[in-house]
């Protein structure tokens, strides 16, 4: 069993080497105009910027509505893709510009769902993990900002630098924002699990 093992190990890192080398290509490629090649790109981080994006919004049509609006700008934008990160990361920034930006835009919407989420009546699924369901839930009820920190920061690991770049704040608010974010979510848990 041990001689499988390391062949296994040096076959999965062949694999991943495999996947940078074609997304290097598929960025160039795109670069030049190739819509496959693009497409390539698309399949491969798609699953990864909607699930930013829903983390951000937290609602799925505004998150699907996002991840289409930053894929459309990342080809109208990919020339300015200099290779300095990986397409992956330049890709949430993207995504994360789309959020704010729809987030800014449509502001009046934004509080008219949120009016309409707290009237709807919460209805338990069988098997649905409440630990899990009350967590989401709290963390939708944060204010964007410390939202959208905790969401870069705790969800997807992003430093303090990264997330103030990708939000254009600075790092010590990065920080802040992130420490305001679990003091309510440990206060919202709490209160929670008082109420069962």
């Amino acid at each position: 069993m041990a001689i499988a093992e390391p062949h296994f190990a040096s076959r999965v890192a062949t694999e991943k080497e495999q996947v940078v080398n074609d997304e290097q290509q598929w960025v160039r490629k795109a670069q030049a105009a190739d819509a496959q090649a693009f497409e390539a790109l698309y399949r491969l981080h798609v699953g990864k910027v909607y699930g930013l994006c829903l983390r951000m919004t937290g609602n799925a049509s505004e998150a699907e509505d996002c991840t289409q609006e930053a894929f459309i700008q990342a080809w109208r934008k990919l020339d300015k893709f200099r290779g300095d990160s990986s397409f992956g990361t330049w890709m949430h920034k993207v995504a994360v510009n789309s959020v704010l930006g729809r987030m800014r835009k449509s502001r009046r919407e934004q509080d008219r769902l949120r009016l309409v989420a707290e009237n709807a009546p919460q209805h338990a699924s069988v098997g649905d993990g409440t630990g899990m369901r009350d967590l989401e839930q709290a963390i939708d009820e944060l204010p964007s900002g410390a939202r959208h920190v905790f969401v870069l920061q705790a969800v997807y690991g992003y430093t303090h630098e990264e997330t103030g770049n990708m939000l254009g704040i600075a790092t010590g608010t990065s920080k802040a924002q992130l420490h305001r974010a679990r003091r309510m979510l440990a206060q919202q848990l709490e209160t929670g699990s008082d109420e069962t």
